[in-house]
C-alpha cells in the first residue's frame, strides 16, 4: 500500500531536474520553491527519492504525509 507525500524543495527545478522524479507530480513553481507530490510505495522508494534529492544537491525544505 502506498502513502501520498509532499516534498517542498528550495529553488525552481528545471524540467531536467523534475525528470529525475517520474513517480512524482510537480505543482506550479512559486516563490523560489518547487512542490513535488505523489504516492510513495514503500520505505525503499522513499529512500530512493531522498537519495536523488541529495545527489542533485537539492535542499528539502519540508516533507509531509498527505491525507488519502
Amino acid at each position: 500500500m502506498s502513502t501520498r507525500y509532499q516534498f517542498v524543495v528550495d529553488g525552481e527545478l528545471s524540467e531536467r531536474a523534475l525528470a529525475a522524479f517520474p513517480e512524482l507530480s510537480a505543482a506550479p513553481r512559486r516563490h523560489g520553491m518547487t512542490v513535488l507530490f505523489g504516492a510513495v510505495a514503500s520505505p525503499t522508494a522513499m529512500r530512493g527519492i531522498l537519495a536523488r534529492l541529495d545527489n542533485l544537491g537539492l535542499t528539502l525544505l519540508e516533507m509531509r504525509q498527505l491525507p488519502d
